[in-house]
């Protein structure tokens, strides 16, 4: 299994580098880090007294992973769930914040292990978590993938301006269902024509 540190890696290379993209909620980000996290944090990675997108400039991928790791990871209780899921629900938390959780929760709840859907890994989550992957220990991270990829749908569905993360502009996987389908056996990825026919009805 990844270390938590080998884990923040692979999320720092794959959130890449500094990009402000106006239609990007998130605003200024670099290394996966946001503009709001760092003032959030009161990182003025500058010293001029204030969090601007030159402090999100200066950000290291070192900071990036040490951020993630203590904010994203132990301050969610991401080590109560089993092993297995880690990494993904890791990943998303960074993406989607406590959806990451919630996700994971509804999908116990299609389990029948009635769990509320709240985004915190409190006892009950933790003890479903044993619970479900006990039950499916060669299916739920897979089962939470799928989940993941149809989160990022249904988003894109309701927020047109979102679309450009799920598909490309030839209509090719976007950023959002590949990174969903790096954490899925390749037999759930869906085919490049299932996808095309999944966002089709998008302008």
């Amino acid at each position: 299994m990844q270390s938590v540190q080998q884990i923040a890696a692979d999320i720092v290379r794959r959130e890449g580098g500094f990009v402000n993209d106006p239609n990007d909620p998130g605003g200024a980000t670099n290394h996966g880090v946001t503009i709001h996290t760092m003032r959030r944090l009161g990182l003025d990675l500058t010293g001029d007294g204030r969090v601007d997108t030159d402090d999100v400039r200066q950000l290291t991928i070192a900071q990036a992973q040490g951020i993630f790791i203590q904010h994203y990871f132990d301050g969610p209780g991401i080590a109560r769930l089993p092993g297995p899921l880690q990494a993904s629900v890791f990943d998303m938390y960074v993406n989607a914040g406590n959806q990451a959780v919630k996700i994971l929760q509804r999908l116990f709840n299609q389990m029948r292990i009635e769990v509320t859907v709240d985004g915190v890994i409190g006892p009950q989550t933790a003890q479903a978590a044993a619970q479900a992957i006990a039950a499916a220990p060669d299916h739920l991270v897979d089962a939470y993938g799928i989940a993941r990829r149809n989160y990022y749908y249904g988003l894109a569905d309701t927020r047109p301006a979102s679309r450009r993360y799920a598909r490309r502009k030839d209509g090719g996987k976007g950023g959002w269902i590949t990174r969903a389908e790096e954490f899925m056996a390749e037999r759930y990825r869906l085919t490049d024509a299932a996808h095309r026919a999944r966002v089709a009805a998008w302008a």
